[in-house]
């Protein structure tokens, strides 16, 4: 490779991160370049990828967007140490959960902060101050609520979806400690499907609403192992309605709601 890859993500991706702990895996000299949300779609295509989305990655002359579409890439270029199984029943299982992974549970997160900076001057406040560290992020969470509109439907985060996938949430992690069960994932030396649904999980435990559904769960363990450096929480701002077919001990605790107060009655704009 004549020169260090490069890596476009947003700080909050966590298939962006998921790309990243595969560039570290592998052991490609890399760079990563967090772009501000919003504005990375023209930023992707004025460095000449074709769409819009992160994560994407300059390496060896290509341009490569999608978590899977680079987990291929970087197991093409630097098989060892492997992202897949090299037998082709396990790696056959691998690629089935990757593919799952990224089909069924990688949505749900994008779904619900979409949902909220949508929604809530307050989700969009919070993102302008601790993921962007903007100026005056009052002023801009008002004046970005058509942005944030245009990528709640880009994602399909409607009211009825986000209240589908919390209703699914719980089959799904248990889905994630299945595939644990079968030793398809969790081993101690990762592979591609770890890092596509760790990620997820990793980000659902920073969730305040979620935290207690899926911390304690296989699911939320394997997240932590893959990525413990998360440095985002996300403070609660899921309609409490929607959350009450979690056990009690699935929502936030008391002390996380005292520290981060629910924002899900706050004024749209």
């Amino acid at each position: 490779m004549t020169a260090v890859a490069k890596l476009y993500t947003l700080s909050l991706s966590h298939p962006g991160h998921a790309a990243r702990l595969m560039l570290e895996r592998t052991g490609i000299e890399h760079e990563v370049k967090c772009l501000t949300p919003g504005l990375h779609p023209a930023r992707l295509r004025a460095a000449g990828f074709k769409r819009g989305t992160t994560p994407a990655l300059k390496i060896d002359g290509r341009r490569i967007q999608g978590s899977r579409e680079i987990a291929a890439a970087l197991d093409e270029m630097r098989p060892t140490p492997p992202l897949f199984p090299a037998d082709a029943r396990p790696r056959r299982a691998v690629m089935r959960a990757e593919e799952w992974g990224e089909r069924e549970f990688q949505p749900l997160p994008r779904r619900f902060l979409r949902w909220g900076f949508r929604n809530l001057n307050e989700m969009r406040r919070w993102m302008g101050v601790e993921v962007v560290g903007m100026p005056a992020a009052g002023v801009l969470a008002r004046v970005g609520a058509p942005q944030a509109a245009y990528f709640a439907r880009l994602s399909g985060a409607t009211d009825a979806a986000v209240r589908a996938d919390l209703e699914q949430l719980p089959s799904l992690l248990d889905h994630v400690d299945r595939l644990i069960e079968l030793g398809t994932i969790g081993h101690a030396e990762p592979n591609a499907a770890d890092f596509q649904i760790g990620t997820t999980a990793r980000l659902l435990c920073a969730f305040d609403d979620l935290r207690h559904t899926v911390e304690g769960t296989p699911a939320g363990k394997l997240g932590m192992q893959i990525f413990p450096d998360f440095q985002y929480r996300v403070p609660s701002f899921l309609p409490q309605a929607w959350l009450r077919h979690l056990t009690p001990a699935a929502t936030a605790s008391p002390a996380s709601h005292e520290e981060a107060p629910d924002i899900s009655a706050a004024p749209s704009a």
